[in-house]
């Protein structure tokens, strides 16, 4: 399994236009500290990792798991198609929806959303619903 964390570090701090002392200070840690985790010769703890997803507003499986840069690249060849991240379901049901996936399809409290599924290939998708028909319309 290939993980992306030093990549990912690396390319959010640069598209936040952020230099490595100004992250550094950020999280808590030293420039130096930083600069080898960019550069894959450690890795940063749990708890830096949790501080990373908080401040980039991404989820901890995409910091490691997936290129972030190579998602957003992608974007426009594949129809405007994006991985948000995992997110999971509440004790009460609740779904909570990443932030850049909710500005990206500009998805406000109280928009209503229908959840669609399809059991023959094990998928299931959210869609915003737009406009006053019979499922538009806030709620």
């Amino acid at each position: 399994m290939e993980i992306f964390i030093c990549e990912n570090i690396k390319y959010l701090r640069k598209k936040a236009k952020m230099t490595q002392e100004e992250l550094a200070l950020e999280m808590g840690v030293s420039r130096q500290s930083l600069a080898k985790w960019e550069n894959g010769e450690s890795l940063p703890d749990v708890m830096n990792c949790v501080k990373i997803s908080e401040l980039f507003d991404i989820s901890i499986d995409m910091l490691l798991n997936f290129s972030i840069e190579k998602n957003e690249e992608t974007d426009g060849s594949t129809n405007g198609k994006y991985i948000f991240g995992i997110t999971s379901l509440s004790d009460d049901g609740t779904v909570t929806l990443p932030e850049n996936a909710r500005q990206v399809f500009g998805i406000n409290k109280g928009d209503t959303l229908v959840v669609m599924g399809d059991t023959a290939k094990g998928g299931i998708a959210l869609a915003k619903i737009m406009g006053k028909g019979i499922l538009g319309g806030k709620r």
